[in-house]
């Protein structure tokens, strides 16, 4: 198994505590954001790892960072896929280009960072691909069209992967992250709600370093993670 994993989407929250927690088994860690601002720090705590940044969406951009992250670091044998973009609004009120640019980082930007890393994963006969899915994976609600859209087609594409590549050696998984994960803006706007009713980055990376660990004969090909409060 090479030991070089891509966070993609990584930010202070989930995507950080992802590339520490990898980084803490001896891989080499790559993140990315659309913004460099976004994930220097997250890379400059974090020894040997290396900052990127890409638009998920843009099919020549993410080749590129694949080449570049390729050569800096070598093949991935882990691929993290955090991206996502939400426009709240009703049906009538999101534009054709923003309910678009939603799906592309929600799904599209998954297919594409898929197929820059199977490759060598079926080479080597191993790999681990992670998604991060959410409440919207499995219940479109009312304005939020933009995102359940996107977090739908996420499910659908691990799913068909697992399917595809799971006899080659390649983990597939699905993450439903049903409910709000714990952040210094989500404590900026309700800085009295108790901790126990947020998820914690840190226990959710746990559950992405383990179902990279899970031995091929019992592998999980979705699990959703919840606070215990939290109505399901």
């Amino acid at each position: 198994m090479s030991k070089v994993a891509i966070i993609i989407g990584a930010g202070p929250g989930l995507g950080a505590a992802v590339a520490h927690r990898f980084a803490r088994e001896g891989f080499a860690v790559a993140v990315v954001a659309r913004k460099r601002e976004t994930v220097d720090p997250i890379a400059q705590a974090i020894p040997g790892a290396r900052a990127f940044a890409a638009d998920t969406a843009d099919t020549a951009a993410v080749a590129k960072l694949f080449a570049d992250i390729h050569g800096e670091l070598g093949a991935p044998g882990v691929l993290v896929y955090n991206a996502g973009a939400f426009q709240p609004g009703g049906i009538l009120d999101v534009s054709p280009e923003d309910f678009e640019r939603c799906w592309k980082v929600g799904c599209h930007g998954a297919f594409l960072c898929a197929r820059e890393v199977l490759p060598a994963m079926i080479d080597r006969g191993a790999g681990t691909i992670l998604l991060t899915g959410a409440t919207a994976s499995l219940r479109g609600s009312a304005r939020f069209s933009c995102l359940a859209v996107g977090k739908f087609g996420l499910r659908a594409l691990g799913q068909s992967m697992a399917r595809e590549f799971g006899e080659r050696g390649i983990h597939v998984a699905h993450v439903i992250v049903d409910g709000q994960i714990d952040s210094e803006r989500v404590r900026a706007r309700s800085p009295d709600r108790p901790a126990s009713t947020l998820l914690a980055p840190d226990a959710i990376a746990e559950t992405y370093w383990q179902l990279h660990a899970q031995h091929p004969t019992a592998w999980t090909q979705e699990i959703d993670l919840r606070p215990a409060p939290e109505k399901f």
